[in-house]
């Protein structure tokens, strides 16, 4: 059974989504059986490449609200973070556009370290204040999930992977899908947020039976 997972780099939830789900999936009688395949979905495409400012700035004016309520946001996600094992420093975060970060994503999923690198690129991105958009920044960070930098590097000054990313994009819209992390099971039972572990668990329960 296929599980594709939309997602962003930068989006706080996507992280605990994909924590939650992995611990569900752990567990799973029948986890031999799931292929896990990552999507591409951009939460900002027309963002720079580097946002000024704090993240709490950013969505303030993002979601026009005060730095108060945005200071609130950012300490209920990196709560519920927490609760997922996952060490958030939001106050470090350095947002903006995920396009190349994507571009790179297929890049090692092509030889095999989609996951790897899924998770080494939001972990620098939460916890280690990487700039998302910084291409040297990711060409450095590349060799950590299993691609030389610069193999990384010309990957990134190129246009390669563009096409497929903008497929993936395509593909969430035409599933209606407009919100990440978004799951799909076995091509139809779609699962939107950052559900509990137990969620997770029903869906890949449901999922597999169906497919039976």
């Amino acid at each position: 059974m296929r599980v594709e997972i939309w997602s962003d780099v930068i989006c706080p939830w996507c992280y605990i989504g994909k924590r939650n789900f992995e611990k569900a999936l752990a567990d799973f009688p029948h986890r031999e059986q799931v292929q896990i395949v990552w999507r591409s979905f951009e939460l900002d495409p027309g963002s720079p490449r580097q946002l000024p400012g704090t993240l709490e700035e950013m969505l303030a004016k993002k979601y026009r609200v005060s730095r108060q309520e945005a200071a609130a946001m950012i300490s209920r996600v990196t709560e519920a973070a927490r609760g997922a094992g996952l060490e958030y420093r939001l106050d470090q975060a350095r947002s903006g556009n995920t396009f190349d970060v994507h571009r790179l994503l297929h890049h090692a999923a092509g030889q095999g370290l989609g996951a790897q690198a899924t998770e080494r690129l939001m972990h620098a991105y939460f916890c280690e204040s990487l700039p998302v958009g910084e291409r040297t920044a990711l060409a450095r960070l590349a060799p950590e999930f299993g691609i030389a930098e610069n193999e990384a590097m010309k990957v990134l000054e190129s246009e390669d992977h563009a096409a497929a990313v903008r497929a993936d994009e395509a593909r969430a819209a035409s599933l209606g899908i407009n919100v990440v992390p978004s799951f799909v099971f076995g091509e139809k039972h779609l699962v939107t947020g950052a559900k509990p572990v137990e969620g997770f668990a029903e869906a890949l329960q449901q999922a597999m039976s169906a497919k039976d």
